[in-house]
């Protein structure tokens, strides 16, 4: 029974990593299995709804988001948010995003970004790499110092660029200015040609940072301009992230 979970998961990773729809025989190809073994694990997943058949391949299912939207309800991820980083983004012309830690890991829960971005996009999901990103190394400074390096020696602290710090002495000091000034930038650490700007979202609760994501001239142009109108973002978010708190606490 594992084993056919994993497969059943491998299948909807395979399907959701896709441009289009996925014939069954790409699938079985892909993940190395049988093509009766694939069907009958697209017949399991389609019956709950993750999946849809459609003429030209597999696609993902109306179920998907459903779990989406229950994800963002116990992430205490509000509508509200997600807005605020559309409005920055049509504002000041930047990529955003809203990311959080939690149990051990860190991940990027919502953004505003173009459809083709210049700065190379986060995508939504786990982020291994906090070391090197402006979000995580905002929520790796507010972590006790064991908490930290257990989340480094899970993921590593490898080198995407050649300006990527992976000494975790350096790190510590950099993460000690973070944790002074309440803003966090990286340059060309994570892409050729892009900086990164995050601040701390100040809530009672998960730890969580907003973030923008710009080419390097832009950021040498108007990187403080963007770091202010971080501040005000985070701040209206915290705002919302506290009455989706008090409201959950409640039984609003």
């Amino acid at each position: 029974m594992p084993q056919s979970v994993d497969r059943a998961l491998d299948v909807l990773d395979a399907v959701a990593a896709s441009d289009g729809p996925v014939p069954a025989k790409a699938l079985a190809r892909q993940l190395g299995c049988g093509l009766s073994t694939v069907y009958e694990l697209l017949g399991t997943l389609a019956a709950r709804g993750h999946v849809v058949r459609t003429p030209a391949g597999y696609v993902l299912g109306y179920r998907v988001p459903a779990l989406h939207d229950a994800f963002r309800r116990q992430m205490r991820m509000s509508g509200e948010v997600q807005e605020l980083l559309q409005q920055t983004r049509r504002a000041v012309g930047v990529d955003t995003y809203f990311s959080t830690y939690r149990d051990g890991g860190i991940a990027v829960l919502a953004a505003a970004t173009t459809t083709h971005p210049a700065t190379g996009g986060f995508t939504l999901g786990r982020d291994d790499d906090g070391h090197a990103t402006a979000h995580g190394k905002v929520l790796l400074s507010a972590l006790p110092r064991a908490a930290r390096l257990r989340y480094l020696a899970a993921s590593g602290m490898r080198a995407i660029t050649p300006r990527t710090i992976t000494s975790p002495q350096r790190l510590d000091a950099q993460l000690r200015r973070v944790r002074r000034e309440g803003v966090a930038v990286e340059v060309e650490e994570c892409a050729p040609g892009v900086a990164c700007v995050a601040v701390p979202v100040p809530t009672a609760g998960a730890l969580t940072a907003v973030s923008a994501a710009l080419p390097l001239e832009d950021f040498h142009r108007h990187g403080r301009d963007v770091a202010e109108t971080l501040r005000r973002v985070a701040a209206e978010a915290a705002a919302f992230q506290n009455a989706v708190d008090i409201s959950s606490a409640t039984g609003g």
